[in-house]
């Protein structure tokens, strides 16, 4: 009797649409939220009530349950995050993170209505790609330029313009899967180019590659190692000799770079990774590599090089579903203009801040969080500053540890996994390691305006 009473004294929907809740809720939220919330909410409280609970049931026991039910149901499945991993270009948490200068260009351009395909001087429709092509130029050094949606379409669309039905030569140690499962040799076959496997995993020979050569090799592609490394008794062909085989018999050099470096890496200690300059120079014809790596801007494919077949490629009837929307072209071009002055370029392009920063302005970093973590959970954990090693990611600069600082955390009243999930689920969330007994929060890929934020999200999932 006391269930169907309980049963019976459950408020309606109706009732919370015209209650000083429901009201409240309407002006703030969408109404179908709001419905949805109160129903399920009604529904769950339904369902204790049978199975022999007894939940309150008035009107205003129920209202705390169904907000957080219409937050919940109101939320973006999309939301911003803390990267405390310390890997710089995370593939799960959205790569490389734009500056605040491609930021509000995005913003800029979003807002309203843009030249995206007019000319303003000349009064008349224009090409997209010209807004980028420029400072293409002029970074690169290369004859011309086009853009497209990730490296993956540029290498899709340069083997389906240059080699469709037509033999590729590539070395079999560069047949790489580029992430996602997703392989060179696949590529290929998807754009009907026949793959021609020339040398050994471990050495590839300038012979190879003319022995393999015949009335039907349309290209010569070249794929940088940059997601692995193969080392030991090893030898590759050089972008210079390729070239010149190229040349010889009129068949274009594609090279794959990957990551798409613009900054000589090595001032920084970091060794093995070209840039798209000397690539360039050294001879390729067309140059293909990623926006959202070590570049920093956003998930774009961009292919340099002969003006010549580069114009072949914009006729190619495959571009424009691989083109890129009007934000990603304001986020790359401001990313581009950064680079022409390289000194600013690395100090406000967070992915190349991050990579290059010293040890010494981390531990300053991870020492302000460990400080400000003092003064809320000293009591409840075990708090350091440990010296550590933080990764590229993204498939970039393979086996390349950087040196880091982590704060160490090692909770004294809840376990390391209870941590770990408390922090994922946080508000915003906060993705860390763990390494042994503690959660590891890495400083290097945590932004100054972070630290607050993420102190507060740490005490809370401690203290909760």
């Amino acid at each position: 009797m006391k269930n169907k009473e309980k049963l019976a004294n459950l408020p309606s929907v109706d009732e919370y649409l015209k209650s000083s809740y429901g009201q409240k809720w309407l002006e703030i939220y969408n109404r179908k939220i709001v419905l949805r919330a109160i129903r399920e909410t009604i529904d769950a409280r339904r369902k204790e009530i049978l199975d022999s609970n007894d939940p309150e049931v008035s009107i205003e026991a129920l209202s705390g349950d169904i907000e957080s039910a219409i937050r919940r149901l109101s939320a973006y499945k999309l939301k911003p995050l803390i990267n405390a991993t310390g890997i710089v270009i995370h593939t799960n948490l959205g790569r490389s993170a734009l500056s605040d200068r491609a930021i509000n260009n995005v913003t800029a351009i979003a807002a309203g209505y843009s030249n995206l395909e007019y000319e303003i001087a000349k009064g008349k429709r224009g090409k997209r790609y010209s807004h980028l092509k420029d400072v293409l130029i002029e970074i690169t050094g290369a004859e011309d330029a086009v853009v497209v949606n990730n490296n993956a379409a540029a290498v899709l669309i340069c083997l389906d313009t240059f080699a469709r039905g037509k033999e590729v030569i590539v070395s079999r140690g560069e047949l790489v899967e580029i992430g996602g499962s997703f392989r060179i040799p696949d590529v290929m076959e998807s754009s009907g180019a026949i793959l021609r496997e020339v040398g050994t995993t471990n050495k590839t020979h300038l012979m190879d590659y003319e022995n393999a050569l015949c009335g039907n090799t349309a290209m010569l592609l070249k794929v940088h190692q940059s997601n692995y490394k193969i080392i030991g008794f090893t030898e590759e062909v050089s972008i210079e000799d390729l070239s010149k085989l190229g040349r010889e018999f009129k068949i274009p050099l594609v090279a794959d770079v990957g990551s798409g470096s613009i900054i000589n890496l090595e001032k920084y200690g970091i060794h093995g990774e070209p840039t798209v300059m000397d690539v360039i120079k050294a001879g390729a014809d067309l140059v293909t590599f990623s926006g959202d790596k070590l570049l920093g801007g956003p998930q774009a494919g961009i292919i340099i090089g002969k003006k010549d077949l580069i114009q072949k490629i914009q006729k190619n009837p495959m571009l424009r579903a691989m083109r890129i929307d009007k934000m990603t072209f304001a986020a790359l071009e401001a990313t581009f203009m950064q680079y022409l002055d390289e000194e600013k370029a690395v100090r406000d392009i967070p992915t190349v801040r991050m990579l290059t920063e010293s040890g010494e302005a981390i531990k300053k970093r991870a020492n302000k969080i460990l400080s400000a973590l003092k003064k809320s959970v000293s009591e409840q954990a075990r708090l350091d500053v440990i010296p550590d090693q933080s990764r590229a990611g993204g498939g970039s600069l393979p086996e390349t540890d950087f040196p880091t600082f982590s704060v160490s955390i090692k909770p004294l009243n809840i376990k390391l996994n209870m941590l770990e999930k408390r922090l994922r689920l946080g508000e915003p969330p906060v993705i860390a390691r763990i390494k042994e007994d503690s959660i590891l929060i890495d400083a290097r890929t945590i932004e100054d305006r972070e630290i607050k934020t993420l102190v507060n999200c740490i005490a809370a999932a401690i203290n909760s």
